[in-house]
């Protein structure tokens, strides 16, 4: 599996030892895109690493240099019953042009397939990644490898210059701070709700939730706006600081709660809690074909686009495309 790479460059499964490397090498390689606030902590990586039915032994590659430094890592996830798988890999950038990349993807492609069976049968199984758009030479590698262009995401970003004037609510909505005993299941159903018509939306475990959403060091329940409608959500802004910006991780408004003006009033109410606490620049990331208009909204509150992503995918199986993953 291995026949690409250069000589004395190495592949092997990940360990537990490799955390900090890879966090370190996955940084380079965002930095050099452009994207350094994009790069996982170690402590993502670790949530990820530890997420159910993740083997880090299977399922996850690095690629070691002939100094033994790692250059290069590959993961593969079930993204949704065994119909729909994620990769995520990176190459540092100084050691381009050694075959890593080619070896890494056909790694992931690999390890998808010993997945196929387990598919429910007659349904649609491919899988999906995810690369910069300047990323000429990965593009290259993903088309020879039998990938197909599908998608383009954004990364949008706004540098708050002023305090954001005061958002007027609609009519009947109200913010109450964010109780996880009380509110979390019930949030965790809206998102799906507010995303169940988004492109490669799947109804992830609600475990995936409390523990890849919600369990990282950094949660802070006052940077979760939930907007209310009587007893129901409807509408939220998910909220952290990483890599010293604003991050607006998620924001969904409900189907009968859109054009009412609530997704520009949660993404404002946003920037000011940023501003509030020193932090200037807010970002977050968008599909650039979003069904619901998501982009005009970020461009309407001031954002622009900072950065563009292309996703791929690459058929292992025809049939129909699997339930919640439309």
């Amino acid at each position: 599996m291995a026949a690409n790479l250069s000589k004395g460059y190495t592949l092997r499964s990940t360990t537990w030892d490799d955390l900090d490397d890879v966090q370190k090498m996955i940084y380079e390689a965002c930095k050099n895109f452009g994207d350094a606030e994009m790069a996982a902590s170690s402590e993502e990586l670790a949530v990820g690493w530890r997420t159910e039915g993740f083997n880090l032994d299977t399922d996850s590659w690095v690629v070691l240099s002939p100094e033994n430094l790692i250059v290069g890592y590959e993961e593969f996830n079930n993204r949704f019953e065994h119909c729909l798988f994620n990769g995520d890999g990176y190459v540092h950038p100084q050691h381009y042009n050694q075959g890593i990349g080619s070896t890494l993807l056909e790694q992931l492609v690999q390890r998808a397939l010993i997945d196929v069976p387990l598919a429910p049968e007659g349904r649609r199984v491919y899988i999906r990644n995810g690369i910069g758009s300047n990323e000429t030479n990965a593009a290259e590698i993903h088309l020879a490898t039998g990938f197909e262009l599908v998608r383009y995401h954004w990364r949008m970003e706004i540098n708050l210059e002023e305090k954001p004037a005061s958002v007027d609510w609609p009519k009947g909505i109200q913010l109450r701070p964010f109780d996880g005993d009380k509110h979390d299941h019930q949030l965790y159903l809206a998102h799906h709700d507010a995303f169940k018509d988004h492109w490669g939306h799947t109804l992830r475990p609600y475990t995936y939730w409390v523990n890849n959403v919600r369990g990282l060091s950094d949660f802070d329940p006052a940077m979760w706006i939930v907007a209310w409608d009587g007893d129901e959500i409807a509408g939220y802004a998910l909220c952290r600081e990483k890599s010293e910006i604003g991050w607006v991780g998620t924001l969904g408004v409900r189907q009968p709660w859109r054009k009412r003006g609530l997704g520009l009033a949660l993404l404002r109410h946003a920037f000011g809690l940023f501003f509030d606490k020193g932090v200037k620049i807010v970002g977050l990331t968008v599909d650039a074909s979003s069904p619901t208009g998501a982009t005009r909204l970020y461009l309407k509150a001031g954002m622009r686009q900072a950065n563009e992503y292309i996703m791929f995918d690459k058929e292992l199986r025809p049939g129909i495309e699997p339930a919640d993953s439309a």
